[in-house]
């Protein structure tokens, strides 16, 4: 009896050792692998206005930008021409392209004023508009521009014909309005918040954008919205508008 007790205590201490043993080396490795994901640089918003020059920015279609834009107390003004000529254009676009991002920046427009901001536009000689390519987010005054009657797809922070914002939370004529734009790719999903609220949701990528799209104006556009990977826009629509803080995490 005495011998099959002492023959228990060691099988314990035995397969207990080899329980810790396996034990430690499962803790090891996901030590491991903590410390590997430590080591990845994280992900960082990197800047695309600095406040002080357009370095990284161009007139689309264009070379360099023209004196339609300017560097006012850290923010790029958009100044319409008071000698327009007939499809002339003055929209922004980086030189960089990019797929799955955050965009954040602020935007200031003038009384009765449009503008708008694109992503995934693709540069072609063949379209002279930015919007031909890329998807819009609305800005707008909408007490005094017409197109806020338009129905709320066409109000400020909308997706631009497709998906209305859930609530208006734009600040006054004269006031910054802090905007977030999501697109991410790889998750098939964006959003829109606006002044800190989420006001749209939307898919990209798939079958639901598609549908999406040809419930809109731009149902029979060959180019629209059709470009993964494309270039950040800010729309000239022949009003004055502002744009600073502009910075962009890559996700």
């Amino acid at each position: 009896m005495k011998n099959l007790l002492l023959i228990v205590c060691m099988a314990t201490v035995v397969f207990g050792c080899k329980d810790k043993a396996e034990k430690t080396q499962k803790e090891m490795e996901s030590e491991r692998i903590a410390e590997a994901e430590a080591e990845k640089p994280p992900k960082e918003w990197t800047l695309l206005f600095d406040g002080s020059s357009f370095d990284g920015w161009k007139e689309y279609n264009k070379e360099g930008v023209s004196e339609n834009w300017k560097i006012e107390d850290g923010a790029m003004v958009f100044y319409p021409p008071a000698d327009r000529k007939k499809g002339d254009a003055f929209n922004l676009v980086t030189e960089k392209e990019y797929t799955d991002f955050i965009l954040s920046l602020e935007w200031k427009i003038s009384e009765g004023g449009n503008s708008g901001v694109f992503w995934g536009v693709n540069e072609t000689p063949e379209l002279s508009e930015a919007y031909q390519t890329g998807p819009e987010v609305q800005v707008l005054d909408n007490e005094k521009h017409p197109d806020a009657k338009n129905g709320t797809t066409h109000q400020a922070g909308s997706l631009y014909d497709m998906v209305a914002p859930s609530e208006d939370v734009t600040k006054p004529i004269g006031e910054w309005n802090t905007m977030v734009i999501t697109v991410n790719h790889k998750e098939q999903k964006g959003s829109i918040s606006l002044n800190g609220t989420n006001i749209v949701d939307f898919p990209v990528g798939n079958e639901m954008w598609n549908v999406m799209v040809s419930k809109s104006k731009f149902a029979d556009w060959d180019h629209f919205g059709k470009f993964t990977t494309g270039k950040i826009g800010l729309q000239d629509h022949g009003d004055k508008v502002a744009f600073k803080n502009i910075k962009i995490k890559e996700l």
